[in-house]
């Protein structure tokens, strides 16, 4: 596979004004596009019965997250409270970061709710991490390396 562009996540949201607003002050996220999906082309793509917007936010390396918001609100999620890898479908958007304590502290202000025991957990040396959700339950991790061209230099060549 030869991608064209970075990769994108797209989260399914309630409350589409409160989750961009979230992942704008939060995380910092920029805002690209905003679009109306109808019913019919919602529903031949296999994506909703009824139409959907999607807001395009982009991270500053170039991912981007999709806020996608049924025009009928969806099944509210099972709020289990259970460890995040006890559950088959568990699924995560990591930002690596290289201030997790501020980070952190900046997703608890927007709403968000930490999962950790401690703001941040060093999980193996030099490897600090925390895990939290959005205020629509989605599960975010942030995580700082200290040596991070260690864990992952960033391949160039592969574009």
């Amino acid at each position: 596979m030869k991608m064209t562009a970075p990769m994108e996540v797209g989260l399914t949201v309630s409350d589409l004004p409160r989750m961009r607003a979230f992942y704008e002050t939060a995380l910092g996220l920029r805002f690209v596009s905003e679009v109306h999906v109808p019913a019919d082309k919602a529903a031949e793509a296999a994506m909703s019965p009824v139409g959907y917007t999607a807001v395009r936010l982009q991270t500053p390396w170039g991912e981007r997250v999709k806020l996608l918001a049924p025009d009928l609100p969806p099944r509210p999620r099972d709020d289990d409270e259970g460890m995040i890898l006890a559950h088959q479908s568990a699924t995560y958007l990591t930002f690596i970061v290289d201030d997790i304590a501020a980070t952190v502290g900046r997703v608890r202000a927007a709403g968000g709710r930490l999962l950790n025991r401690e703001p941040v957990t060093e999980v193996r040396p030099g490897v600090f991490l925390s895990f939290l959700r959005d205020p629509e339950g989605h599960i975010l991790e942030i995580v700082s390396y200290a040596d991070v061209a260690a864990y992952r230099a960033d391949p160039e060549d592969a574009r």
